[in-house]
């Protein structure tokens, strides 16, 4: 973990501040566009926040947390107890949505999706690259960092207010509204609401589109059954019954994981597979031998695991 005094707080939209997290000593780890944080909160809850950033700046973090009406207590803090001057702990970052080289790139917001395409368009734009922001929600006043966009890029910032044009067809963006999104070199990269996820994913062939979730698409899977997790370095056999997550019997066994989301979308309770067979119920595509203990699970009838 890494220590850091919250310097600043900022209202950037109606129900939105940003968050300016200082070193409490010295650099912070490094980050590229795309990673994100887990920032554990005096509340005894940790939550993960998209770095929106520059990644050049070494001695400070900046984040966006918007006030969920139905939060489950992570967002609510922060909008009424966070004080400038607060001590938080915070992750190494992680990256599951990277920003890959490209002739040039599309970027695709919705709402507080805008966060992780922040660094992204600043680094398009610094490598000389040619990149369109087209951005989407309700209206300016609830879509952060519109005015800051708006004056770093111009006409690179294609901001569309749904409340009075309706959400953008992506099936049939023109010139006027996203230049390049037809080159078959463009990358186009999505994060928003479930809606225009599935939109793009419908409007862009799978090979040229990169998207982030911030809760888990809705999948059904197969009924959950009874496995063995066996931690090889300690030789400790752990049931995981049906109804209970592999996270949870690690933590019941005493060989807790760190976690976040619990969602299967952070990465942060990733723990390596030797033999076996997991069942992958994440967001992010776990890699080979690796898996997320919060929602996959065992094809096979035990895992050994690296633990």
């Amino acid at each position: 973990m890494q220590q850091t005094v919250v310097e600043h707080i900022e209202p950037v939209a109606e129900d939105v501040v940003a968050l300016t997290l200082r070193a409490a000593s010295g650099a912070l780890a490094p980050w590229e566009p795309g990673a994100h944080i887990d920032v554990s909160l005096p509340n005894w809850l940790t939550r993960q926040y998209s770095l929106c950033g520059d990644p050049g700046v070494r001695d400070a973090y900046r984040v966006a947390v918007r006030h969920d009406p139905l939060s489950r207590g992570g967002s609510e803090y922060v909008h009424r107890f966070l004080r400038p001057g607060r001590a938080l702990d915070v992750s190494l970052p992680r990256n599951h949505f990277p920003l890959v080289p490209a002739a040039r790139y599309l970027f695709l917001a919705g709402g507080i999706g805008i966060t992780p395409l922040l660094a992204m368009l600043r680094a398009a734009v610094a490598a000389g690259r040619p990149a369109t922001l087209l951005y989407a929600g309700p209206s300016v006043d609830r879509m952060p960092f519109a005015g800051e966009l708006r004056r770093a890029y111009g006409d690179r910032v294609r901001i569309v207010e749904t409340g009075r044009h309706g959400r953008p067809d992506l099936g049939a963006l023109d010139a006027s509204l996203a230049p390049h999104a037809l080159e078959p070199d463009t990358l186009v990269y999505c994060c928003g609401p479930a809606g225009m996820l599935a939109a793009a994913q419908e409007a862009f062939p799978a090979g040229r589109l990169h998207t982030e979730r911030f809760q888990p698409a809705v999948r059904s899977f197969g009924p959950d059954t009874a496995f063995e997790a066996v931690c090889a370095r300690s030789g400790l056999t752990v049931p995981v019954p049906a109804d209970t997550s592999l996270l949870d019997a690690l933590a019941h066994a005493g060989r807790p994981v760190p976690s976040g989301c619990r969602e299967g979308v952070c990465g942060s309770c990733e723990v390596s597979v030797l033999d076996g067979t997991p069942e992958h119920r994440d967001d992010i595509g776990a890699s080979g031998g690796r898996m997320y203990a919060c929602v996959s699970r065992a094809r096979s009838a035990r895992l050994v695991l690296d633990l």
